[in-house]
């Protein structure tokens, strides 16, 4: 028999169908009862509760999350045809809300995962080209059709297709990725965000290549930076500090312990204000510089890295946003503002605040919230799904 015909069913422990009832699109391996048939990782397989009734279908991995769900629908079949539509529903989504076809903005988040009701996908475009992520076997193993869907779906908006997984797929799955052009090929990459330019480092940059989920919250900065000086750490490609550039601030110093980013910042900010001497940029470490800095900033960015990729590390990444912060507390200007963040999945809501008012609370400053900040429309949260909501960010005045 064809492999890709052959039936692979799940069986749940009694009970363990809640949450797919609910339409949460995860299923934990200790909710597995039995197995039929021996699936390999990343092979479409069937899931029934324990009176054998079928409730979904998704992509099988070896892991804590063994499914990862594609569809509540018996009857839909996992075929070309199935990417196509979830992809051009994706891509009317962005349309509708006016992210896709917008006059100044090329750059946007197409497909969010599960946001999407795609879990273990990433598209995201950068002018014509479309950056792929694979976080899943299932959707490593799809690739070629999912690009094939893509370029059907965006037709004539992109030429190339880039794929990039090498460090988003599971080690454990064997699968040696390697990024590449699946279609096109062009190394052009400059995109826009909002009238302002970017070089996209989707080659060796992290994520995709920029932090599209920032654009909002780099708009809001803008409106607030006029007169201001402003100190962005961590600042990866500079995105805050191109922003705040163009909101009129009186200086900005961008700080990034990787030399690279530095470049690419320095890089971006000659793009858009070339011969500026209002901007200046170092390498270095962030704590160490929050240390030995002064008090001249009355506007300071902290966008941290994950520091909590999975929930062992919590104590110890709420620990570090509660010392990045107090440090910022510590040293911004009365009337300052800061805008703080955190993008650890791991971290809710509630933990990260405790965080930034413990380290307000130590810092003896009197601060008010101004904005409570997440992700952008293109990185839609599944209703079913609220973990999908990682991105966590403050903008705090400081008396």
């Amino acid at each position: 028999m064809d492999k890709r015909n052959k039936m692979y069913k799940v069986y749940l422990k009694p009970g363990k169908e809640e949450s797919l009832k609910r339409f949460h699109p995860w299923v934990f391996s200790g909710a597995i009862a039995r197995l039929e048939g021996e699936p390999e990782e990343g092979e479409v397989v069937d899931i029934y509760t324990s009176q054998k009734e079928f409730i979904a279908k998704g992509h099988w991995q070896i892991g804590s999350i063994a499914v990862r769900v594609l569809s509540f629908d018996a009857n839909e079949a996992i075929d070309a045809a199935f990417w196509k539509r979830r992809l051009q529903t994706a891509y009317d989504m962005r349309r509708s809300i006016g992210i896709a076809d917008h006059p100044d903005n090329n750059t946007y988040r197409l497909v969010h995962g599960e946001g999407d009701n795609l879990p273990g996908l990433v598209v995201d475009i950068y002018a014509r080209t479309a950056v792929m992520q694979a976080h899943s076997a299932g959707m490593h193993l799809e690739r070629m059709v999912i690009a094939d869907a893509l370029a059907e779906v965006m037709d004539g908006q992109i030429d190339n297709i880039y794929y990039k997984s090498e460090t988003t797929l599971p080690f454990k799955a064997d699968l040696y990725p390697e990024n590449g052009f699946l279609k096109g090929g062009s190394r052009d990459n400059v995109a826009m965000e909002y009238g302002l330019k970017f070089h996209i480092d989707w080659l060796k940059g992290q994520k995709t290549g920029f932090f599209v989920d920032q654009r909002e919250n780099r708009a809001l900065l803008e409106r607030y930076a006029r007169g201001r000086s402003v100190l962005n750490m961590f600042c990866y490609t500079g995105g805050f500090s191109v922003y705040a550039m163009r909101g009129g601030a009186k200086l900005v110093h961008s700080v990034d312990s990787s030399a690279k980013a530095i470049d690419l910042t320095n890089k971006n900010i000659a793009l858009n204000f070339p011969d500026d001497t209002r901007h200046a940029a170092y390498a270095e470490d962030a704590f160490k510089y929050l240390e030995r800095m002064g008090d001249q900033y009355d506007l300071i960015i902290l966008d941290p890295p994950a520091f909590a990729k999975h929930r062992d590390a919590l104590r110890n990444a709420l620990q570090g946003y509660r010392k990045l912060n107090v440090k910022a507390f510590e040293k911004i200007k009365p009337g300052g503002i800061l805008f703080t963040f955190s993008c650890s999945q791991a971290v809710n809501k509630e933990q990260f605040r405790t965080a930034v008012f413990t380290a307000a609370a130590m810092s003896g400053r009197n601060v008010r919230i101004l904005h409570q900040l997440t992700q952008p429309a293109d990185h839609p949260v599944n209703i079913y799904h609220p973990e999908g909501e990682y991105l966590k960010g403050l903008v705090l005045y400081v008396e």
